[in-house]
């Protein structure tokens, strides 16, 4: 039987709004068809159902098993075409799409001026809104249709046609290969996060630089810079260079503002840059701007122009959020943070069909760090465990690694020495398989190891032991990512001057002066 989360129909009917229901059922009327027709009464015998179950359809003589099949796919297609005549689907991305299928039907009705005509205003508005695939295709079109349709401008137009897809193949290829490269940075930073070595990054470099292709910048349109600016983020992210990686996000974030229009025709792009600029931000200590920043993504997107559909509304959901957490560990006010869980739990709710489960988990680690800030250690490490026990997910290393020595920290805290030994061993193997066991965490782990046999009265001194050695690696340029995760120096200050770690964290915030 066909289980919830893979029946597709069923989340599809799921996701629909009040009003997309409602056209759906007006656009079935328009179709001239009984109303009692078995695709609409699948729809209507969905749409009631709270969890997909194959057996009631069956049960309620709509369709037969053997039939069942084909009736889902109809509707299926049914309610895309639906959706896809709804206003609120009507991008300029839509509609030139749409130029190029009547004008493909008009043409292979003989109508070839007609078609020619349509096709010169959907490769205007390509060409204009950044959309050199579909302006390629366009012109090709338009190449078929001359040799058979003859006018006296022929030569003319053959030369103007020949120079157009010559530069729409040029500007397409350069596009395609900097946003594979992009691509595969971006896969390399969720497989391991961070270079770890030199080996790691003398790789990351020379994969870089064979795949940059050449380029000049001032030959370079919107879209050519947006995936040029994206590969070189994730380079500098791979590689822990925040400065470049804020130099980058903001090139990318400022070229949406400097072709404000692009917002609007483009706005994944344009959250995912500003979510990356606040990343970096965050990374390079910069609160003034990170606060500036975060208040303009919210602005813009509560702006009633900006486009609302359900996948931009899960994304602006997951960035602003995760954000938002990022400003409370930023200035250490996690008391006042906690409100966000609960806004962070109902939105992970809401979105599942949409947020994929690296993204789920890198939030449940954020709740983990926020909880672990104001003292509640259970909770932190109940959030931890989401992320320990999800043994089918395949994401970043780093994140599973620290989640398990935030797990070690936290246990210690609570008090639950009995659990300690255990997540000790279970710790150490898994950074041995993950080739991931630095520095940092060979210290950590090795304190903790060792806390049995300290007596209370050398407690202090060996804190401060563990600090003086960490220190060193703040700003190690493999070791530092230890402490992009947990901020461990801060909780190791805590328990040397005796103050909660969220007032250490607190103090350093304000005493950052941009």
């Amino acid at each position: 039987m066909t289980s919830t989360a893979k029946d597709t129909l069923f989340i599809l009917i799921k996701s629909l709004s009040k009003s997309e229901k409602r056209q759906f059922k007006l656009y079935v009327g328009r179709l001239g068809v009984n109303t009692d027709a078995k695709f609409l009464a699948l729809f209507n015998l969905l749409d009631k159902m709270k969890s997909y179950n194959e057996k009631q359809i069956l049960e309620s003589g709509i369709v037969k098993k053997a039939q069942l099949s084909n009736l889902k796919a109809h509707l299926y297609k049914q309610i895309l075409i639906s959706l896809r005549l709804n206003p609120v689907n009507q991008n300029i991305r839509v509609q030139i799409r749409e130029q190029l299928d009547f004008a493909t039907i008009l043409y292979q009705k003989g109508l070839y001026k007609q078609s020619l005509k349509l096709l010169d205003k959907a490769k205007t508005m390509a060409i204009e809104n950044e959309e050199k695939n579909v302006a390629y295709e366009i012109v090709e079109l338009e190449k078929i249709i001359e040799t058979q349709y003859i006018t006296r401008s022929i030569p003319d137009r053959a030369d103007e046609l020949a120079r157009q897809a010559k530069d729409l193949s040029r500007q397409n290829v350069v596009t395609s290969k900097l946003s594979n490269l992009s691509l595969q940075l971006y896969g390399m930073m969720l497989k391991v996060g961070y270079v770890r070595n030199d080996k790691d990054l003398k790789l990351v470099k020379e994969y870089f630089e064979a795949h940059l292709p050449e380029y000049k910048i001032e030959d370079l349109d919107f879209r050519e810079k947006l995936w040029l600016y994206k590969a070189h983020l994730w380079y500098s992210f791979l590689t822990q260079d925040f400065l470049s990686a804020y130099k980058y996000s903001t090139k990318w974030v400022e070229l949406f503002y400097s072709n404000h229009e692009m917002i609007y025709l483009n706005p994944v792009f344009y959250l995912k840059g500003n979510h990356y600029l606040l990343e970096s931000l965050f990374y390079v200590k910069y609160r003034s701007l990170f606060k500036e920043t975060l208040q303009k993504l919210e602005d813009t997107v509560a702006n009633k122009s900006f486009p609302k559909n359900d996948n931009v509304t899960s994304l602006a959901f997951l960035y602003i959020n995760s954000n938002k957490l990022n400003l409370h560990f930023f200035e250490g006010t996690f008391e006042s943070g906690l409100y966000l869980v609960n806004v962070v739990e109902y939105g992970i709710r809401k979105h599942k069909d949409r947020i994929d489960e690296h993204h789920v988990m890198l939030l449940y680690y954020k709740i983990a760090c926020l909880y672990f800030g104001v003292g509640d250690n259970k909770n932190c490490i109940a959030y931890l465990k989401r992320i320990i026990n999800n043994k089918n997910l395949k994401m970043r290393e780093d994140l599973m690694c620290f989640a398990r020595v935030l797990s070690l920290v936290a246990h210690y805290e609570a008090g639950m020495d009995y659990h300690l030994e255990v997540q000790l061993k279970n710790t150490y193997k898994f950074l041995l398989k993950m080739n991931d066991l630095h520095a940092v965490q060979k210290e950590m782990i090795k304190f903790l190891r060792n806390l049995g046999e300290i007596y209370p009265t050398d407690l202090k001194a060996e804190f401060q032991k563990l600090y003086n050695e960490l220190k060193k690696y703040e700003d190690h340029p493999y070791e530092k990512r230890a402490f992009l995760y947990l901020d461990i120096l801060s909780w190791l200050e805590s328990h040397l001057q005796n103050r909660p770690v969220s007032e250490i964290i607190r103090e350093k915030s304000l005493a950052i002066t941009r």
